[in-house]
């Protein structure tokens, strides 16, 4: 980052004391970054931040789609996915500070199409195929970036990959997904409680599904598109954990699985997937409002993508790697989304 500053000529009418208290002040304020001072002293505003664009991140060391992620001592952890050859076990770390990647313990197994989500600092990886596609797991795994160790945990009831996740008040819902020995895609869900290491079952979607993602919304756990295994789906539910109830929420207008999605304030957001088994990857990109029920359409994605994994950090979405299309190019580009 380039910083400027504001020279004081030695024609200015300054007093002697202002000089010696403003030096005083730049000597001992180390913790204060230099934009910030400067504009503190000046009175110049921050830089306008450039909403509802797209930016790109550092690639992805190792290109993959259907990875586990999550947000772990402000470092986004990239676990496992499918690679150009199968299913990986790779920890792949990025810094959004510096926009770096670096390599973590890798998981016990190869997994992908797993879920990844955080409470009290551990990040959990659940579920997943240890094949591609023909053998899900119920497996849990639980890493902590103090021991940089993997432990195992209570087994989710139901096997299953490409499932939505979220976590509402330090529980882990697991909602839908695919098991191939059960038949297919699912309606189940699941709670897990880490305090306890506990599972629960909850009451099912309206509409059974998998590669999909969820986000919470308030106290709303909202969960959109899809595939039903004979279609694709724009398909949007809300989810009550305190009453235990889903409410059918109005349809993204662009039927869909395998989004990279999340929500950031009140909006859900949900970019690019397919909405076709021949067809290249989507660059859509679209918002939901819970409050008003509605959909808006947003700035593309630079680069379509199915499959990619995502993170919210600090008010933008991060979507990393993909699929071009089903069978097609497997990327390694990290797209990045500012409301």
């Amino acid at each position: 980052m380039n910083w400027t500053y504001r020279r004081i000529s030695k024609h200015s009418r300054v007093p002697a004391f202002a000089l010696t208290i403003f030096t005083l002040f730049v000597l001992t304020a180390g913790a204060v970054p230099p934009l910030q001072a400067q504009t503190e002293l000046s009175g110049i505003p921050a830089p306008a931040v450039a909403h509802n664009t797209w930016t790109s991140g550092a690639p992805v060391p190792t290109a993959m789609f259907e990875p586990a992620v999550g947000v772990l001592a402000s470092h986004i952890y990239v676990v496992g996915g499918e690679g150009s050859g199968g299913p990986i076990s790779d920890t792949q770390i990025y810094s959004p500070a510096t926009n770096t990647w670096s390599t973590g313990v890798s998981l016990p197994t190869a997994l992908n199409g797993g879920m990844g989500a955080v409470v009290k600092n551990i990040l959990y990886v659940i579920g997943g195929s240890t094949d591609g596609s023909g053998t899900q797991t119920n497996a849990v795994w639980a890493y902590s970036s103090k021991t940089k160790k993997w432990s195992g945990k209570a087994a989710m009831p139901t096997a299953r990959q490409d499932a939505a996740i979220v976590v509402e008040k330090n529980i882990i819902y697991v909602v839908g997904g695919y098991n191939h020995a059960a038949g297919g895609y699912l309606t189940t869900v699941e709670s897990y409680n880490p305090a306890t290491n506990v599972w629960t079952e909850e009451a099912p979607l309206l509409l059974a599904k998998g590669e999909i993602v969820a986000g919470l919304v308030g106290t709303t756990i909202v969960v959109p598109d899809g595939y039903t295994g004979s279609e694709f789906t724009g398909d949007n539910e809300g989810y009550n954990a305190a009453t235990n109830t889903w409410t059918s929420l109005k349809s993204d207008p662009t039927a869909r699985n395998s989004v990279c999605g999340g929500t950031i304030g009140s909006l859900m957001y949900a970019a690019g997937g397919a909405d076709s088994l021949q067809q290249p990857a989507l660059n859509v990109m679209e918002s939901f409002k819970l409050s008003k029920n509605t959909w808006t359409t947003l700035a593309p994605m630079p680069q379509a993508a199915l499959a990619p994994g995502a993170a919210v950090y600090k008010k933008q979405l991060y979507c990393f790697g993909g699929w071009t299309a089903v069978g097609g190019s497997v990327l390694n580009n990290v797209q990045i989304y500012q409301p």
